[in-house]
């Protein structure tokens, strides 16, 4: 098992993490002028390179998070799955799995919201981290701070598993 690697998790990282970082690495080479946040847009201040840790890493994505418009009926838990080195950079993946409950389905489904940290060895050390998020199942990457994460995302994903279960179950 590679260090950094969850233990669980065996080295085939999912389809939204690899795409993740295929994306940062495209940007990396072919770099865009950046827009500027709508300032009505929540979002944190992310760490510095030099102090990042896994744990580090975790709170912040926690911390975001809670900046979302979510109702409280959302529950998520947030997990480390691995770091990855590739051309001179590191990717931190992490895992958040969101569920709701009500009286009347106390299990549903979950839909998983992947982050990537991403951390180029050739930045100076006192800038912040880059953090990306993709939805399960969707190419789209997001930047906090330039995209407001939507509920309906969620919600679009555990339907979606949900047909697709009845189907296969006909």
């Amino acid at each position: 098992m590679e260090e950094g690697q969850h233990p669980t998790l065996k080295m085939n990282l999912t389809t939204e993490s690899a795409q993740l970082v295929k994306t940062l690495l495209d940007k990396q080479r072919h770099p865009v002028s950046p827009d500027s946040p709508p300032s009505e847009m929540k979002t944190i201040t992310w760490v510095a390179i030099r102090d990042f840790t896994v744990e580090e890493g975790k709170r912040q994505i926690e911390e975001y998070i809670q900046t979302w418009e979510l109702l409280p009926c959302w529950l998520h838990s947030l997990d480390f799955l691995c770091s990855t080195e590739k051309e001179h950079n590191t990717f931190y993946h992490y895992r958040a799995r969101f569920s709701t409950t009500t009286w009347k389905k106390p299990i549903q489904g979950t839909a998983s919201v992947y982050f990537v940290v991403y951390i180029p060895k050739v930045r100076p050390n006192t800038l912040p981290v880059e953090v990306h998020f993709a939805v399960e199942s969707n190419r789209l990457m997001h930047t906090p701070g330039r995209t407001r994460f939507r509920e309906g995302w969620l919600v679009d994903v555990i339907d979606s598993k949900t047909l697709l279960r009845k189907v296969v179950n006909l």
